[in-house]
């Protein structure tokens, strides 16, 4: 998925090499035809995020890129890669940034599952960035009316 965004950046311009990842990217598909997901009829509904950014990966304008997915373990329900709106000044930046994106998208799902009668107490968001979880556990002990604590591991 991050390579076909990678590549649908250059759309306006597209040069040679760009339409040989294009054909990389074909042939790659194409031997992997018998992969899939896989949606278990029983599970635990417990849900998780996991968040990963690269600090400014984009070398053209410095902007970083963003990972996150979605697990209603054990399966992914959710997951998006983008480039970043604006060039961030430090790691901690970058990675914070993509942890409240999985956050908005976490508390979308969970009020998908409130409607459907799951409600869920607690739901990790996986993050690699000390700095960005530090932050986000001070941010925690404000008080916010209906929102429930996120633990960020």
């Amino acid at each position: 998925m991050f390579i076909v965004c990678l590549c649908a950046r250059f759309q306006a311009s597209p040069k040679e090499s760009h339409l040989t990842c294009v054909k990389r990217i074909f042939r790659y598909l194409t031997g992997t035809k018998n992969l899939g997901l896989w949606y278990p009829r029983e599970g635990d509904f417990s849900l998780v995020g996991y968040t990963d950014a690269d600090y400014a990966g984009y070398k053209v304008y410095k902007k970083s890129t963003s990972g996150t997915c979605q697990l209603l373990e054990p399966c992914l329900v959710s997951w998006h890669s983008n480039k970043q709106n604006s060039v961030a000044l430090s790691t901690t930046e970058v990675e914070y940034i993509t942890a409240s994106a999985s956050c908005a998208q976490l508390l979308w799902i969970m009020q998908q599952l409130r409607d459907l009668g799951i409600n869920l107490k607690e739901v990790p968001i996986k993050c690699d960035n000390k700095s960005a979880i530090d932050i986000t556990k001070i941010q925690s002990n404000i008080p916010a009316p209906n929102i429930l604590r996120y633990v960020i591991i």
